[in-house]
């Protein structure tokens, strides 16, 4: 396989995982928590990439797409070791400040806004939630990334 070919790959796994995100976003309800966007930029950026690629394959390219999945894959830990208690995660995944809001205030913006925690597993499949799942499946792309940067041009 051509390093061009090797580098679409990766950016078509990128892809399908924003595609997917978005199915269990607006298909299955499942709307994303701080963190579960974070881990979204990163594949974008690896598209674009993979785009990019389409017409100069070089392996300055595959390097920034390998980037880009470490970026998504790292993110996609952390958010895991939050969902498991490991650590704490930040406050933008909790509440926003309540501080001077009366009873009223506090209620109207707690119905107002729907609270995502990204301490929560609102999903998983063998026992792995989907920040789990991408960082699996990142770190796999972040490797057939690496053997295009290896390929000869």
């Amino acid at each position: 396989m051509t390093r061009r070919a090797m580098m679409v790959v990766a950016a078509s796994g990128s892809l399908g995982l924003l595609l997917g995100a978005w199915a269990f976003q607006y298909i299955g309800g499942l709307p994303p928590c701080a963190m579960c966007i974070w881990q979204r930029y990163p594949h974008a950026v690896a598209v674009v990439i993979g785009l990019i690629a389409l017409r100069f394959g070089t392996a300055t390219l595959a390097w920034l797409g390998a980037a880009a999945a470490f970026a998504t894959a790292a993110i996609g830990a952390y958010h895991t070791g939050v969902e498991r208690d490991w650590w704490e995660g930040p406050t933008t995944c909790s509440s926003g400040p309540i501080g001077g809001l009366s009873t009223d205030e506090l209620f109207d913006q707690i119905m107002a806004a729907p609270l995502v925690r990204c301490d929560e597993v609102p999903w998983e499949l063998f026992g792995l939630s989907m920040a789990s799942w991408n960082m699996i499946v990142s770190l796999v792309l972040m490797g057939v990334w690496i053997a295009a940067a290896r390929r000869p041009a």
